[in-house]
């Protein structure tokens, strides 16, 4: 029986559907997340209805999400679903863009659910491909990128480098491969989205962020489409505390992912494609045999790395000293390609418990290599560093032993939340 997370779905948000000339159970439900715009509502929603009747050859409904609007915005779409054919208006009590996406989409009786900003600064001619490779069963989530070579955006400079700055971000601190998180064009299938979703904790503009690292982490495949986009210079958005808020959601999800808080592995066995265990190496099967086999690669690779970082490291430090930071080099770097490729774990869910495993392990290398070279130095005082290279091989190989063993162990217990489940699915 598996622990509960320490980060539970979120309960979903209270939806009052307003007005509904939509038809049930469609194709496609495109959101527009809307806060006091009374100005523009009624022209894009126009606008995206022609379209949708014009160029989108599956049943659509176009869904005004408004969340607690203090001006007309509500009467108006409200006004919309009647004249309109398709049209439904859903009413949120709180504010905010990403509780609006999260509560709509997950009470949604669509197959794809989308969702584009009010303003349409994205061109609509990106839509179809924005939704084919969801409804062919492609991909799970499909984005519009602005970062593409062949994207045409227009927009100032401050908001370029904002938006290049923060993607780079994304990059570095959580290793994302998505190249665009806050462009407002994108779409999902709804039966992940009903997974996910209650995972994703934000509630305004990191919404979109979060989703796609969560998303990113569990093996889903997102499709990038390029998209021509156009800056809405009218825009109310506070860029400077969209862009700390921001960063502080960064840092709230890379500490979730990085101890674990998030059940990246549960949801990957239920909704990820990445669900095998790891990579081959030239055919080697996995199993215990093949768990064995690249363990054994990744050790005459990191002893190899030993010796010679022992060795240079020798004439400055001294015997003890250079066993211990070369130990503690090739330990690191030891578990980390063992986790990954002799073990199949990918991603950071669980990676700080792996490697304060790995150092435990190390301890035990450190105290065995450490010992053995004790014992020489009583036995043979004058011993060359060769041969006390030769006797630190040997003890290292007992600890090696002692590593795999542990090893799988840990990732057994990682991959199934059950310490006595195998990682594969079938018996040894």
């Amino acid at each position: 029986m598996t622990a509960e997370p320490d980060i539970l779905p979120t309960v979903g948000e209270r939806v009052e559907i307003v007005a509904d000339s939509s038809p049930p159970a469609p194709v496609l439900d495109i959101v527009v997340p809307v806060y006091n715009e009374e100005s523009d509502l009624a022209g894009s929603v126009r606008r995206l209805a022609d379209h949708l009747r014009a160029t989108v050859p599956y049943p659509a409904r176009i869904t005004v999400a408004d969340n607690a609007s203090t001006d007309s915005t509500l009467a108006i779409a409200t006004q919309l679903a009647g004249e309109i054919d398709g049209v439904r208006v859903a009413h949120l009590e709180q504010k905010g863009r990403g509780r609006a996406l999260n509560a709509v989409w997950q009470a949604s009786d669509a197959q794809i659910v989308a969702y584009c900003d009010v303003d349409l600064s994205t061109d609509l001619n990106a839509l179809m491909p924005l939704i084919a490779p969801l409804i062919s069963g492609h991909s799970d989530v499909a984005i519009g990128t602005r970062l593409s070579r062949s994207s045409r955006v227009v927009r100032g400079p401050k908001r370029e480098l904002i938006s290049r700055s923060y993607n780079l971000i994304l990059k570095t601190t959580m290793r994302a491969k998505f190249s665009d998180a806050q462009c407002g064009f994108k779409a999902m299938r709804t039966d992940v989205a009903r997974r996910v979703l209650p995972y994703v904790e934000d509630t305004g503009w990191f919404f979109d962020t979060e989703l796609l690292v969560l998303a990113e982490r569990i093996g889903l495949r997102i499709a990038e489409v390029p998209v021509d986009w156009v800056d809405d210079p009218d825009s109310t958005v506070d860029i400077v505390a969209t862009a700390i808020a921001d960063l502080k959601g960064c840092a709230r999800v890379g500490y979730a992912l990085t101890t674990g808080r998030l059940p990246i592995a549960e949801l990957r066995a239920a909704v990820g494609r990445d669900r095998g265990p790891g990579p081959e190496i030239d055919g080697v099967p996995h199993g215990l045999i093949g768990q064995l086999a690249r363990f054994c690669v990744i050790g005459v690779a990191s002893t190899a790395a030993y010796a010679i970082l022992y060795l240079l490291l020798h004439a400055f430090l001294g015997a003890q000293v250079s066993n211990f930071v070369a130990l503690a080099i090739t330990a690191v770097l030891n578990t980390a390609a063992n986790r990954r490729f002799s073990f199949g774990v990918s991603g950071r869910d669980g990676m700080l418990r792996h490697h304060f495993f790995g150092l435990g392990v190390f301890a035990f290398g450190w105290a065995v290599t450490a010992g053995s070279l004790i014992v020489l130095h009583g036995v043979a005082p004058g011993a060359s560093k060769h041969v006390e290279l030769a006797v630190l091989v040997v003890a290292n190989l007992v600890a090696t032993i002692t590593r795999f063993v542990g090893l799988r162990w840990v990732f057994r217990t990682h991959a199934t939340g059950a310490p006595h489940a195998a990682v594969e699915g079938g018996a040894e």
